[in-house]
């Protein structure tokens, strides 16, 4: 387990927009997938049976884009505890050159599945995930 998770992505046709570079609501699903990634390798099983998170904001910096067939290499953080139902995440996307060209600071909130309600992150799930 660990609070940083990393993943590359690679710009295909279909992530490419009008402007010859990643569409900016590709730039946000990727962002999902690094939560969702996250979530699925340093939860328990039963958390994940038990548990799901939503979006409650994003924050976006872009200062660059890539182009199809271009790859970025994105990591993933939390850098402090939970407060009551939600954990803000920081996603960074570099370019081949190491510059970050994507930011993200996001806010999920977690789901009890058997309710459907929001509820407290419970400190089981906070000590997998949170460097605070």
């Amino acid at each position: 387990m660990s609070d940083r998770f990393s993943k590359t992505f690679t710009a295909t046709a279909h992530d490419i927009d009008v402007m010859g570079h990643v569409n900016n609501a590709v730039w946000v699903q990727w962002m999902e997938a690094m939560a969702v990634s996250h979530w699925e390798a340093d939860a328990t099983p039963e958390q994940v049976d038990k548990y799901v998170w939503v979006v409650t904001r994003h924050e976006i910096d872009y200062r660059g884009n890539v182009t199809e067939g271009e790859s970025v290499s994105a990591e993933t953080f939390i850098p402090e505890g939970p407060t009551g139902a939600r954990f803000v995440r920081h996603v960074d996307f570099r370019n081949s050159a190491g510059k970050v060209i994507v930011s993200a600071k996001t806010t999920w909130a977690m789901i009890d599945k058997e309710t459907g309600r929001i509820m407290r992150v419970p400190p089981e799930v906070s000590a997998r995930f949170s460097a605070g």
